[in-house]
């Protein structure tokens, strides 16, 4: 029994099914949000999430029962685990906030596509790579919002007043959002030698060091992409070598055969 169970869930026809119902768990989620809607089909939309997070559940509990402790070994098995579970948390009183986290079920579809897979994966294998750039990006942040703050906070406090302050518009600066016009160029009616300042700082922030992340998340999809490919590759060699083995088992088999026909056909 628990290997047809086994088999059902690794059907590709039971994952279809499953990301199906993701897909429009996530609409009727949308739905809710539209008053219109939430008022003529608010009990629906209630029972079928209701009827989800059943099916969820007898998936998960399914699955623990198949695998057992080796459930827990796989990371995309505690993923799905997790997501029910914040589902199953009561949502009344004052945890009714919690109503929203049922939209985190949407996050499913990861596990069930291959494709997302690869992508967390890869975004996963650059987190140390990306931890570095964020320190070398931080203590820049640090220096020029110091240096911001002892020059521009007398004429513009509401801007760089702290270094919190100055650390937020420098964000916006490095963002390029409004920074000529909505920042730079205001300061550098004060101080006409401002452009010293900034220009550097954008170039330093937004033309290197927030590509320097782009490159490292390409550098790991790459990586990715080509550790997928080599597993394929090697299991396609696996599948060759066994069915030559099994052509040279039929060939050696049919030369037996051969060998004992003309023995029979001897006088």
């Amino acid at each position: 029994m628990f290997d047809r169970i086994k088999t059902i869930l690794n059907s590709k026809a039971f994952e279809f099914g499953i990301t199906g119902l993701i897909i429009l768990n996530a609409i009727t989620l949308a739905l809710e949000t539209w008053p219109a809607a939430e008022e003529r089909f608010g009990t629906l939309f209630h029972v079928f999430d209701r009827a989800i997070l059943i099916i969820f559940v007898i998936e998960i509990g399914l699955r623990l029962a198949i695998h057992r402790l080796r459930f827990f070994k796989d990371p995309w098995s505690i993923f799905d685990f997790t997501v029910v579970a914040i589902a199953l948390m009561p949502t009344t009183g004052a945890l009714s906030v919690l109503r929203s986290l049922r939209v985190l079920r949407v996050l499913r579809l990861i596990s069930f596509v291959p494709s997302l897979k690869r992508v967390v994966g890869a975004l996963l294998e650059a987190l140390p790579g990306l931890g570095s750039i964020t320190l070398l990006l931080g203590l820049l942040y640090f220096v020029f919002a110091v240096m911001a703050t002892k020059l521009y906070s007398a004429e513009f406090p509401e801007w760089f007043g702290s270094i919190g302050k100055s650390s937020y518009t420098l964000f916006q600066v490095m963002t390029l959002e409004s920074w000529s016009m909505g920042i730079v160029r205001p300061v550098m009616e004060t101080h006409p030698h401002a452009w010293l300042f900034f220009v550097p700082f954008i170039l330093m922030t937004s033309f290197t060091v927030l590509n320097l992340f782009i490159g490292i998340i390409v550098s790991a999809m790459q990586s990715e992409h080509e550790a997928t490919a080599e597993a394929d590759r090697a299991q396609l060699h696996e599948e060759t070598e066994s069915v030559m083995s099994e052509v040279k088992a039929l060939r050696s088999e049919i030369s037996d055969l051969k060998a004992l026909l003309v023995a029979r056909q001897k006088p």
